[in-house]
């Protein structure tokens, strides 16, 4: 059964817990995490992009010169395509990227991405937020001691209604490339992302509830 660290807002170590080697143990799925990957980016997309084809353009109903004795080529419309201020041929329209994954297979891309990261010593758990008020320098003291300065870091915390955490999500974003998420919120793009992974204790458990 894979163990994890556990530290203190000081920096120090508390002692380790126990994970579920099904979702923190397994091998990490590639192919099912590139497949999620391709559809949270997807879903994302807004889709809104819009072009006008000869038929939406306004005016072009009268032919524009004679059809012979001009020495031109014929033409029909000043709307067609390839007539400037005509519409557009083949263009985007309103359309959604969303792409269906399963349920399963999703589960399975954040299972191997919390694996991954527990295997390369990319997850970290901490005790508690012990903080009475908002307090950056306390979260950019506890990542330089934890060797963490400079990487690009996910904190996860399991209730912002909390005082403790919501003071904590205060602190950390407002510092460069950190981010907070809550356990229903995780995504292979914020895991593959980050380097670091920063989560309570509440919150490791409410992952392991949520993916079990």
């Amino acid at each position: 059964m894979p163990v994890l660290d556990i530290y203190t807002i000081d920096g120090s170590k508390a002692g380790t817990v126990d994970v579920k080697e099904e979702i923190f143990g397994i091998k990490p799925n590639k192919a099912v995490m590139h497949e999620v990957l391709t559809a949270e980016l997807a879903e994302v997309r807004q889709g809104s992009a819009s072009t006008k084809t000869r038929a939406e353009v306004r005016g072009g109903g009268r032919k524009p010169f004679r059809q012979k004795g001009t020495g031109r080529a014929r033409q029909g419309s000043t709307r067609a395509p390839h007539m400037v201020g005509g519409g557009v041929s083949h263009g985007p329209k309103p359309r959604d990227y969303v792409k269906k994954v399963n349920k399963k297979v999703r589960k399975l891309a954040i299972r191997s991405a919390l694996s991954a990261k527990a295997q390369n010593g990319g997850i970290i758990v901490i005790d508690a937020f012990e903080l009475e008020k908002p307090k950056t320098k306390t979260i950019i003291d506890f990542s330089k001691k934890l060797d963490m300065a400079g990487t690009k870091q996910l904190y996860i915390l399991n209730d912002l209604y909390i005082e403790n955490e919501y003071n904590a999500y205060l602190s950390i974003r407002n510092i460069e490339k950190s981010y907070v998420l809550m356990p229903n919120e995780l995504s292979v793009y914020w895991l593959l992302k980050q380097d670091k992974i920063i989560m309570t204790k509440e919150a490791l458990a409410q992952i392991e509830e949520v993916l079990a």
